[in-house]
């Protein structure tokens, strides 16, 4: 019990004796406080640089630990940053490539030489026209009226040009209208743009029948090359008296996702006819039921889509 309560009276002196080192010192740094603190400080500065030389390499350590890692973290994200743009190159350097490959196969079907060009511009919808710009004109060959394609089929028609660019009337357009020929016969007639609704077909005869899924291709003439892949017949419309047939035809061309287009510059000595349209599917065996032809159907009436219809 004498050697605790020893050590609370050492204690209590000994912090009496630092309150008061600490209130004098804060007047000043001379007198004889300033003396004794020179001297306690000349006592314990080695034992503070060899403490303080002991622990340096492990602060530095954890110090440069911690750069480092940002650092790392830095270099990482950027090279994660660079992949991913390559790949996102990649994938659509493929596609372009791909896009590419198909225009020259339809062109190379058909006979048809071409200036490929890329769309660059599209109008707005609150215009109520459909056009784009693509990035070839004049100097490019191109004159008004020429027949734009793309991989899928028929695109438009130049409309305007400049030497470096041309404005291309799609042919959703409803201005559009282009002279068509049914796959396998010599059935002719028209369509029209509707913007994103089905173009519509005017046929020239009233007696020869249409049937759902038939496929056309532009008429040659001196305004379009002949042979370009329009569109399937989705329905038909059979009025009493009418001296002509009418329907609704889905495009091949998806105007929504424009990129890759070929102007046809010259056209082919012979018309290619149905020789750039792909091979029909294999039919399946439901393919026979819902073909509606236009000696069928009543009146007034409008055929649904046939489950054999499939666009190529």
């Amino acid at each position: 019990m004498r050697d605790n309560g020893r050590t609370r009276v050492i204690l209590v002196v000994l912090l009496l004796a630092s309150l008061t080192f600490i209130a004098l010192d804060s007047r000043g740094n001379g007198g004889p406080v300033g003396g004794l603190r020179s001297a306690v400080s000349s006592v314990f500065a080695p034992v503070q640089r060899a403490v303080s030389g002991a622990f340096r390499p492990v602060r530095d350590f954890f110090g440069g630990l911690g750069q480092d890692q940002q650092a790392e973290l830095d270099r990482l994200r950027a090279e994660n940053a660079l992949l991913k743009q390559q790949v996102r190159t990649d994938d659509y350097t493929a596609a372009r490539l791909a896009e590419l490959d198909k225009l020259l196969g339809t062109a190379g079907r058909g006979g048809y030489r071409i200036v490929a060009a890329r769309v660059i511009a599209v109008s707005p919808a609150q215009t109520f026209t459909w056009t784009a710009l693509i990035d070839a004109g004049s100097q490019d060959g191109l004159k008004v009226g020429m027949t734009v394609i793309n991989g899928d089929g028929l695109v438009g028609r130049v409309k305007s040009l400049t030497p470096s660019t041309a404005l291309i009337l799609l042919a959703i357009d409803p201005k559009f209208a282009v002279g068509i020929r049914v796959e396998k016969t010599v059935e002719i007639g028209a369509v029209q743009g509707h913007g994103l609704d089905p173009m519509t077909l005017t046929t020239f005869d009233h007696l020869t029948p249409l049937s759902i899924g038939d496929r056309l291709v532009t008429q040659a003439s001196d305004l379009f090359a002949g042979g370009v892949p329009v569109g399937e017949l989705l329905s038909v419309v059979a009025n009493a008296g009418d001296v002509a047939q009418r329907g609704t035809v889905r495009p091949y061309v998806d105007f929504t996702a424009l990129d890759l287009v070929g102007v046809v510059v010259v056209q082919p000595r012979t018309d290619p006819r149905d020789s750039v349209l792909p091979p029909r599917p294999t039919p399946s065996a439901s393919a026979s039921a819902g073909s509606t032809t236009g000696s069928t159907a009543s009146p007034g009436a409008t055929a649904s889509p046939s489950s054999s219809a499939s666009r190529s």
